[in-house]
């Protein structure tokens, strides 16, 4: 774990840097960071900081989970008219790339999404996608 993430633990010392910067991701995307639980948030980082080996995501890896995230908590329509029907469909294409792969980064944070129940009902219907108890 990242120094940065783990001197920001439960806000003994302050928000780290990257989850500041991921709340800011998120607002740039309409969806309000305190609308997504700090478990959420805090698994995201963790996903991403082992993509990178432990450390710090990019501004790039943090923007784009927080895309993904705002969409699947939004809905498309919802974020369609904040962020636009081009955005939209760019994340709509990585999600129908994660479904095949199932493994990537998006895929992870689809099955958070699904898991902690905020994934919009629309995306779970247009998606067909469902928690397995097994």
């Amino acid at each position: 774990m990242s120094a940065a993430l783990s001197l920001g633990f439960m806000g003994l010392f302050g928000r780290s840097q990257s989850l500041r910067d991921f709340d800011k991701n998120l607002r740039s995307f309409d969806l309000h960071p305190k609308l997504v639980p700090e478990a959420i948030k805090l698994a995201a980082m963790r996903l991403l900081m082992e993509q990178t080996g432990g450390n710090d995501p990019s501004s790039a890896q943090s923007r784009d989970a927080a895309e993904l995230l705002s969409y699947c908590m939004l809905g498309e329509e919802i974020f369609s008219n904040a962020n636009g029907a081009g955005r939209a469909h760019s994340v709509e294409d990585r999600i129908d790339a994660a479904l095949v792969d199932g493994a990537n980064m998006d895929a992870k944070l689809m099955l958070l999404a699904l898991h902690a129940n905020v994934i919009q009902t629309s995306v779970l219907e247009r998606y067909r996608l469902e928690a397995s108890s097994g």
